[in-house]
């Protein structure tokens, strides 16, 4: 029900976004290069990528996951802190979809499927994917592709978002959206793109060295989608958004030998990263109960935790607790403050029926690592399910304060005050996490029903909660100038 709530309001953003973005398209756009600033200012570049952000979090099956999110925002922002030309805070997020892609829009947001991490051999392949999307965006391929459209009369800039939007759900769609709405033929379309690939290949490698991964990575994991192309009649969706010509591979190998060879050791958080994923979100729980048995069997590794945490998953999911729990203690064991084990812990203690138990270890790792996400909404979810709504309350603002727009904290907090009868606070929250999916409006008539529940002599709370209305109904104006 607040899925359908929350598309309606994204479908009224849309339109109005596209048709106030016609209003742009008369004027004479600039050469390429740094001109780029002058098509799509910084912070108009933000503002269209926080409405996209929006959109995609109504029409996407976004990854929700505070345990893949710390792991991808850490290796992500690491790449950050080592390329050039960054102009603003990055964001890395995680679309549930088995496809090996990866992509990036304006304002620093960069989506990874959980495909990739369940398809790369190493931290190393991961990372030169993610390094590559950076520099699309350090560069501002998108602004550039906007002023080359606009020169051959070709898109708008709500065509091109459209186009964007589409290609992340459904790869081949959008480039059909891109090549329907241009007149410039689609050799003239598919060279432009091989330009900025060739650049972001470039600026991509340079950060991925700087960042400690090893450059020859890059090269490994082109040619292993080159060769999937040879067998499949369609190509991965990377490809459909990224050109891969024959030389490209060779491109990327003679420039990976310029750099330095290192020997990057395996990383541990990628292994459990990618078994995590591939529990959860690649495989049915029993192929994964299955596989992950498979690879413990082959395995002549000195360290397969990473195997035996996947498994433990798999088992978990299909609710066979106590198997889980005596995969998951020797490795909690091993590493007592480890993220990963303690999130699975919490969730097979809340299945048993021992919230209380997880919200006493939760606790103490609370204290010692406070507003880390993971322990902070594991311990805030198992408050809720034993009850003890005060002290979710209290853990999710005190996490707010620190991110405010945390999506998975704010639905953790309406979900308190529904759970102890607070109406006028839940239907506030429930505005809160209505307006990060761009539904405005029906924000707006959330704050109205709060202020049906407030007291003629909570003037101070009536008077806030008007100002919210406002600006609510304000924010569905701006929108509409993008």
């Amino acid at each position: 029900m607040l899925k359908s709530l929350m598309l309606g309001g994204l479908l009224s953003t849309m339109l109005l976004f596209s048709s106030s973005s016609n209003a742009q398209t008369d004027f004479k756009l600039p050469d390429l290069g740094s001109s780029a600033l002058e098509v799509l200012p910084i912070d108009k570049e933000k503002a269209l990528g926080k409405v996209m952000m929006m959109q995609i979090r109504g029409a996407s099956p976004l990854v929700q996951d505070p345990v893949l999110d710390e792991y991808i925002a850490s290796l992500g922002n690491k790449l950050v802190a080592n390329a050039n030309d960054v102009r603003f805070p990055f964001s890395f997020f995680l679309i549930n979809n088995q496809a090996i892609n990866a992509f990036a829009f304006y304002g620093g947001h960069v989506g990874i499927h959980t495909g990739l991490i369940a398809q790369s051999d190493n931290e190393s392949q991961l990372a030169s994917v993610i390094g590559h999307e950076i520099a699309h965006v350090t560069q501002r391929h998108l602004a550039r592709r906007l002023q080359y459209q606009k020169d051959n009369s070709a898109l708008t800039i709500a065509g091109i978002v459209t186009g964007i939007l589409a290609t992340i759900i459904a790869p081949d769609a959008g480039m059909a959206i891109l090549s329907a709405s241009s007149t410039q033929s689609t050799l003239g379309q598919l060279s432009h793109s091989r330009k900025a690939e060739q650049e972001a290949d470039r600026f991509g490698m340079q950060t991925l060295y700087n960042a400690g991964f090893d450059p020859t990575q890059a090269g490994e994991f082109l040619t292993k989608l080159s060769n999937q192309v040879r067998y499949q009649t369609k190509p991965p969706a990377f490809l459909l958004t990224h050109p891969l010509p024959d030389t490209r591979v060779s491109d990327v190998r003679l420039r990976a030998q310029q750099y330095e060879q290192r020997q990057i050791q395996p990383s541990h958080q990628f292994n459990l990263a990618k078994s995590r994923v591939i529990a959860r979100y690649q495989l049915e729980s029993k192929d994964a109960q299955a596989f992950f048995e498979n690879e413990l069997r082959k395995s002549r590794a000195l360290n397969n935790a990473h195997l035996q945490y996947g498994l433990a998953i798999s088992l978990l999911d299909q609710k066979q607790l106590d198997k889980a729990e005596k995969i998951l203690s020797p490795l909690l064991d091993s590493e007592p403050n480890n993220l990963f084990y303690l999130d699975v812990l919490t969730d097979i203690l809340i299945s048993q029926g021992k919230a209380s138990e997880a919200v006493t270890l939760l606790a103490k790792q609370n204290s010692l690592r406070p507003n880390n996400q993971i322990l902070a909404l594991n311990y805030a979810n198992a408050a809720i399910q034993a009850k003890e709504y005060d002290i979710a309350e209290q853990t999710l603002r005190v996490f707010l304060l620190d991110d405010p727009e945390h999506l998975l904290a704010k639905e953790l907090l309406a979900e308190v005050y529904k759970s102890n009868k607070n109406q006028s606070a839940y239907f506030e929250a429930k505005a809160d996490v209505l307006a990060e999916y761009g539904a405005f409006l029906k924000a707006a008539d959330e704050i109205q029903r709060a202020l049906n529940h407030v007291n003629d002599n909570e003037t101070v709370k009536k008077t806030r909660l008007k100002a919210l209305l406002k600006q609510y109904r304000q924010m569905q104006k701006e929108v509409a100038k993008l």
